[in-house]
């Protein structure tokens, strides 16, 4: 399985890259549309993130043509036995924000975990406030499965999450 497209590539998380994913969780833009928390992360936390991740499915997104680091996707609660899984999907660079680069990284790890895994399911958390990542997701064929209401506060109110998934024939049938 080759991890690379046009733009980007994919390499497996190395204990390096946790001063990196240390900067991105501690800004606050990027962190908001990541976590219910608002707690930020030393590093000595991200260094207990790595020991639990190592062994995961988890890349640095790259982008080719200039070999910068842009963002983070990860397989999680992988069910073997039920053939699904969660992802998260992190573009830290703000910079890298609206250019595409995280639909095409989906659509790289998509492939890869319906096509090489062959899971049945994948889904994913979207907070309510992020309507462009959720119309990303639904533009790419998840379909939202739940709505956990009122499930965190911040900015001054309530905010809701949505589960959304895709199933691998509907993968199939939007992309090969």
């Amino acid at each position: 399985m080759v991890f690379e497209t046009e733009r980007i590539r994919f390499r497996k998380l190395e204990k390096d890259d946790m001063e990196l994913l240390h900067r991105w969780q501690n800004d606050t833009t990027v962190h908001t549309n990541m976590s219910t928390s608002i707690d930020l992360y030393s590093m000595e936390d991200m260094e207990k993130f790595y020991e639990r991740m190592k062994e995961s499915r988890s890349y640095i997104i790259i982008e080719k043509n200039g070999g910068k680091e842009v963002g983070s996707i990860t397989l999680v609660r992988e069910n073997n036995q039920q053939q699904n899984a969660e992802f998260l999907l992190m573009i830290g660079e703000k910079d890298y924000w609206g250019e595409g680069y995280g639909k095409e990284a989906l659509l790289l790890f998509l492939n890869f975990v319906f096509m090489e895994l062959n899971l049945h399911k994948i889904s994913l958390k979207v907070f309510s406030f992020n309507q462009k990542a959720k119309s990303m997701y639904e533009r790419m064929g998840f379909k939202v499965e739940g709505q956990l209401r009122e499930v965190f506060f911040r900015n001054g109110e309530w905010q809701d999450m949505f589960i959304m998934g895709m199933l691998q024939d509907e993968y199939r049938a939007l992309y090969t």
